[in-house]
């Protein structure tokens, strides 16, 4: 990858559970304002809820007959991609479409399509497989539907890093644009994973928090009743360019992209390495590709999954890395986890920070883990400036991703 070359952020488009939309989603955010509850699609397991994406359907700008043909995570790939686009002043209809990439991040492409089919087949034989299920499907077809409706003719390509995915799909887009096979790019990551199997698979992992009495408690990054994760759905979707050239056409961006550090665990299938050695590779790697000093970090969004392991690896590695303390937060508490779509979520929700100098606390921190030595951000968000903040993200197979992040003057 071709250092020392800066890519603006300079559209994001979010379909979360805090709200559809940027603005809906960075309010409720910065709130602190949990978005965990029953979800009618999990009645009747051990787990019966999740942070689910709401009114999407009613609110979301899709059309009955494209509707029928796209996955649930195609959908809001799509809905994110076009408030992205639009927030970064471009129309898709008059754009260089050749020099146009898109890349998107998902863990398992259309789980609920699958899980549907999969329900009609047994139920029905060959013969209630519908034809139309593939497109449905497929990893890759998020990819493929966005860069139809955007007309975007250059390099479309799909990353699977487990929760990692929307950040390798974001640094992936930064090489594209570094390199100059592309003048623009659609990153990001999409997932709408919150499904009776798949949801019933981490129960069985014991990954999921068991707070069934109380699910807006459940996700609670770093603090020492932490049980687990919360299921989540939703997209995130940021348009990305060389910095002199968004400078040029007048939207210097929320923040500059400056480093991208990406490792492997090589050591469990589903468990971080007890040493953290991916995590703190992955870290120095963006550093490094950033021409950056630990000792100027002054902002971590987090991993933060909630679980106990996760929680302990990354912390010990950032108050190794970053003895200074800088200011961290952990979007998790609010939207849970939205798994191949956390990354891209949480890298704009950091440039969102560095644009409005302000960060989203930690929620449900009431008792900070002791053996976590971070500063964690508690009691409301925290004003004032950031000169270079960190996004980090691991996934399932031992992927971890990280995004380095300077203001854009």
């Amino acid at each position: 990858m071709t250092r020392a070359v800066p890519v603006a952020i300079t559209g994001i488009g979010l379909v979360t559970p805090a709200g559809l939309g940027t603005k809906a989603s960075w309010r409720r955010l910065l709130s602190g304002s949990p978005t965990a509850g029953k979800d009618p699609r999990l009645a009747g397991l051990s787990i019966d809820f999740s942070c689910r994406v709401r009114d999407f359907d009613t609110a979301a700008d899709i059309a009955p007959a494209l509707t029928r043909r796209l996955d649930l995570s195609a959908q809001y790939a799509l809905v994110a991609a076009r408030e992205a686009v639009r927030d970064a002043g471009h129309d898709c209809s008059v754009w260089d479409a050749g020099r146009v990439g898109v890349v998107l991040g998902s863990a398992a492409g259309g789980a609920q399509a699958y899980e549907h089919e999969t329900e009609r087949y047994l139920d029905r034989g060959q013969a209630g497989v519908t034809a139309a299920f593939l497109p449905r499907y497929l990893p890759n077809m998020a990819v493929g539907h966005v860069a139809q409706i955007l007309n975007a003719q250059g390099p479309s390509l799909h990353t699977s890093t487990a929760c990692a995915s929307g950040t390798t799909a974001i640094g992936l887009g930064v090489s594209l644009l570094r390199s100059e096979a592309c003048d623009i790019v659609v990153a990001g990551g999409t997932e709408a994973f919150t499904t009776p199997v798949i949801t019933s698979a981490f129960a069985r992992m014991r990954a999921l928090s068991k707070r069934v009495d109380d699910p807006s408690a459940a996700s609670r990054p770093f603090d020492a009743d932490r049980d687990g994760f919360v299921m989540s759905e939703g997209a995130g979707v940021l348009v990305l360019e060389r910095a002199d050239q968004a400078r040029r056409r007048g939207n210097p961006g929320y923040a500059h992209i400056v480093g991208y550090g990406a490792s492997s665990d090589a050591h469990h299938p589903v468990a971080p390495h007890p040493d953290g050695r991916g995590v703190r590779a992955a870290i120095l790697a963006a550093l490094d590709d950033a021409r950056a000093r630990p000792q100027e970090v002054d902002h971590v969004n987090a991993h933060g999954t909630s679980t106990p392991a996760n929680d302990a690896v990354e912390g010990a590695v950032l108050a190794e890395l970053f003895p200074h303390h800088p200011a961290v937060t952990a979007s998790k508490g609010v939207v849970g986890h939205m798994i191949g779509a956390a990354g891209a979520v949480e890298a704009a929700f950091t440039a969102l920070s560095i644009s409005h100098r302000v960060i989203p606390p930690c929620v449900n921190l009431d008792t900070p883990d002791p053996s976590i030595r971070v500063d964690t951000v508690r009691g409301g968000a925290r004003h004032g400036d950031i000169a270079l903040a960190l996004s980090n993200s691991f996934g399932f197979g031992g992927h971890n991703a990280v995004l380095a992040m300077r203001p854009t003057t």
